[in-house]
């Protein structure tokens, strides 16, 4: 891949993900260098006092030459300055809980750096490039996933990065965070070393650059959404699969039936559930049958709904990618002498709201593919399937185990649907009296991700085992495919005494295999995100 040019406007989600995931290299561009040069020079002036107010005093400029929080008052003389923004980081390393995983350590990186790059935050270029030499050194910060409210911004996480780059190189006791270098979790002093990066002095206003924005939230929740969208296609392929072996009724998925309650969403699914379902010889051959129950019959209405979720989670993180969510921001255009704003662009609502979204969505599609499971395994809701879809030879092992595992997850997915953004606890002296929690409605939105691909895996290998009972008849042209697929993956693990764990991690492996499997046959699935 070609490198990636960080200007604080263009960042993608699919940048994001090649950059935290694939290692793209990233670079700074000339555009963004001179801007926020331009902002640097502004807040130089008034760390050296040369900014005056309308009595002629020196200008005050919240973190610039103040303290910071409920201590906005106090002035800092301006050779503490650069002492000033090494202790905003020291103070705030403070978070706790395992690190985050290394792929959103990377992308909450890359999104400081170009939250910076729009150079509204009156830092040195310098300061993104070492955010740039970690991520093209392979150096990924180990930061706590808990402690961050989200407001003002990602403090405690952030903190730890700052650690890492900003430290004094003569001071061998100083705390200087940790970070992963290959497999080895070493210190930043260490990291640094085996990168060959040099460790930065702190200038005015800096340690707030570093620090003021929801970046590890957004990190979490852009990763989720990636994965999210990967697996709506998935979940379309699994339902397929067993809407054909329940021998099911498409007529609910007619596009002249979804023109007259045409969400988006809707309409999409049921048209992928078309084209996989096409050429099928088991669908629709029950005599008599007008109707499926809801598991199978309302699935464009629930997976659709959760599409249209993930295009509203999606078009909100896009706004973030690109924002500067510093505090003050500095907006040179302004016809004002004071170009220093104070707002609370750093605030993660925006991002704890879709993030609670987002696990709520997800969630659903969990418990409608755990209810197809279900009457997949069960012999009078199953078209006379076998009961538990046991081989007669081979009494006693059949799948209700993996039933249970997938009720206990979908269990999981709705304890952590309770929507984190809706509290708030105040801090800072009641100057921060109210928090966004999008930390952890971030963090949770992943791991109901994780949990949901789980049961779409366990879907799929009860639908493929249903599909060995009917070989007489020929499947759809897209089920097919994914059903060779999860046959070819399963084989090559497949020996006498495997169990159903060992085959629902295979097929979790190849995810994106089968779904590009079914991709290649049928290439106008809608709304498939490669």
């Amino acid at each position: 891949m070609s490198p990636l040019v960080l200007d604080g406007e263009s960042l993608s989600l699919h940048d994001l993900v090649a950059v935290a995931r694939a290692h793209r290299e990233v670079q700074l561009s000339p555009t963004a260098r001179t801007a926020m040069c331009q902002s640097l020079d502004w807040v130089l002036e008034a760390a050296d006092g040369r900014l005056r107010d309308a009595s002629g005093n020196p200008r005050s400029v919240y973190g610039i030459n103040t303290g910071f929080g409920s201590l906005a008052r106090v002035r800092i003389p301006k050779e503490k300055s650069s002492e000033l923004s090494r202790n905003l980081v020291r103070s705030h390393a403070a978070g706790v809980g395992p690190p985050a995983p290394r792929d959103v350590a990377r992308a909450m990186v890359v999104l400081r750096a170009n939250a910076l790059a729009k150079g509204a935050s009156g830092c040195r270029p310098l300061l993104v490039e070492r955010l740039l030499d970690l991520l093209n050194a392979g150096i990924d910060p180990a930061v706590p996933s808990q402690g961050s409210c989200g407001s003002s911004g990602d403090l405690a996480p952030l903190a730890f990065l700052g650690l890492i780059l900003a430290h004094q190189p003569e001071d061998p006791e100083e705390e200087t965070g940790t970070a992963w270098v290959g497999e080895d979790l070493v210190s930043g002093r260490e990291a640094l070393s085996r990168g060959g990066i040099e460790a930065i002095t702190l200038g005015p206003k800096e340690g707030l650059a570093l620090t003021n924005g929801a970046q590890l939230s957004t990190a979490f929740a852009a990763l989720a959404l990636k994965d999210a969208q990967e697996l709506v296609a998935l979940a379309e392929v699994a339902a397929a699969l067993s809407i054909e072996v329940l021998r099911g009724v498409t007529r609910a998925f007619r596009p002249e039936v979804h023109v007259l309650r045409p969400y988006a969403g809707a309409r999409a699914t049921a048209a992928n559930l078309m084209q996989l379902l096409a050429g099928s010889g088991l669908v629709d051959t029950i005599d008599g049958k007008v109707q499926d129950a809801y598991s199978l019959r309302c699935t464009p209405q629930v997976l659709g709904a959760v599409r249209d979720a993930l295009s509203h989670v999606e078009s909100q993180l896009l706004v973030e990618l690109n924002a500067a969510t510093d505090n003050p921001l500095i907006c040179l255009q302004v016809e004002d002498d004071d170009k220093a704003f104070s707002a609370g662009m750093f605030h993660g609502e925006p991002v704890g709201l879709v993030s609670d979204y987002l696990k709520i969505a997800v969630g659903e599609l969990a418990s409608l593919s755990e209810r197809r499971l279900y009457r997949l395994l069960t012999a009078p809701l199953s078209a006379d399937l076998p009961a538990s879809l046991a081989h007669h030879d081979r009494p006693g092992l059949g799948l209700f185990g993996i039933q249970t595992t997938a009720a206990a997850l979908v269990s999981e997915c709705k304890a952590l649907g309770w929507p984190a953004s809706l509290d708030s606890i105040p801090t800072c002296e009641d100057q921060e009296d109210h928090v966004a929690m999008s930390t952890t409605a971030a963090r949770r939105a992943a791991d109901v991700v994780a949990l949901a691909q789980h049961v779409v895996d366990i879907e799929l290998l009860a639908a493929h085992r249903a599909m060995q009972w009917r070989l007489a008849e020929e499947p759809g042209v897209g089920v097919s495919l994914a059903a060779r697929a999860v046959e070819e993956t399963l084989s090559q693990v497949l020996h006498p005494s495997q169990v159903p764990s060992e085959s629902v991690a295979a097929i979790g492996g190849a995810r994106h295999r089968i779904l590009e499997a079914v991709r290649s046959e049928c290439p106008d699935l809608d709304g498939w995100v490669s």
